[in-house]
Order: structure tokens, then C-alpha cells, then sequence
């Protein structure tokens, strides 16, 4: 039998959200790196007679404290749900140190977060050389 003890300790609070300031500044470089590097490296032309999906945009956006990159994929042919979905692929979370914590989706569906405590330039840096953080 194994004993285990509960109890409580302290957590500091997370933000709800990143100051405006922040947000700004993070949405500036985010739009700077996806139209720079991130559109013209993973969008390609539509193929011919396509039979799978394919990445046609690619965009952030925020949501609370979380900053995500997120890929939008055109649906080809007649079984199709819908004719577009999308799908994030990298995810900032803002700490109250004015940090950030960078995580990537999973296969699973799940986000699983690599690197803590990461300034913004750091995280974009990662986000371009690591292929996990890709669409």
C-alpha cells in the first residue's frame, strides 16, 4: 500500500491576459516573421488536381495570455467538410515576467510545451529554425 500526502502550496497567479503593450509588440513580430520567412519557405502554389490537403495561409493571433500561429489548409474534393479548417502549430503562453513559455500541437491534439521563460526574440527564433514549431 502506498501512502501518499496532499496538500497545499502555493502557486503564483498566472495573468489573464499580456499588457497591450506586449501584445503590440508581439503581434508586430509575428507579422514581420510570417510574411518574411514562415509564407515564402512552407506556401506553395496549388497543386494540380489536388486529392489532399495543402497549406494556403498562414496567420496569429491572440486568445487571453496565449499567442498562437496557426496554418489554414484548403479541403479538395467532393467529400470535404468544409473547404477550409485550420490548425495552430506553435503556441506563446505570457508570463508576468514579461517571458514566455513556447509550446508546439502535438499529433494528439494536445499542446506540448519545450522551452520556459523565453524572451520574444528567442521564441521567434525557434519557432523558424525548429521543425517542430512548423506548419
Amino acid at each position: 500500500m502506498i501512502a501518499t500526502r496532499k496538500g497545499w502550496t502555493w502557486a503564483p497567479a498566472k495573468p489573464s491576459t499580456a499588457p497591450q503593450q506586449i501584445k503590440a509588440d508581439v503581434s508586430a513580430r509575428a507579422r514581420d516573421l510570417i510574411d518574411s520567412q514562415l509564407k515564402r519557405t512552407h506556401i506553395k502554389p496549388p497543386p494540380k488536381g489536388p486529392k489532399f490537403n495543402y497549406l494556403v495561409d498562414i496567420s496569429a493571433k491572440w486568445h487571453g495570455r496565449f499567442f498562437y500561429f496557426v496554418s489554414k489548409y484548403a479541403c479538395p474534393g467532393p467529400n470535404a467538410m468544409s473547404p477550409f479548417f485550420e490548425s495552430g502549430f506553435a503556441r506563446l503562453e505570457y508570463q508576468s515576467s514579461g517571458t514566455f513559455h513556447l509550446a508546439y500541437m502535438r499529433h494528439t491534439g494536445r499542446w506540448w510545451q519545450l522551452y520556459a521563460d523565453l524572451s520574444i526574440q528567442e521564441a521567434m527564433n525557434i519557432i523558424v529554425e525548429d521543425q517542430l514549431f512548423q506548419p
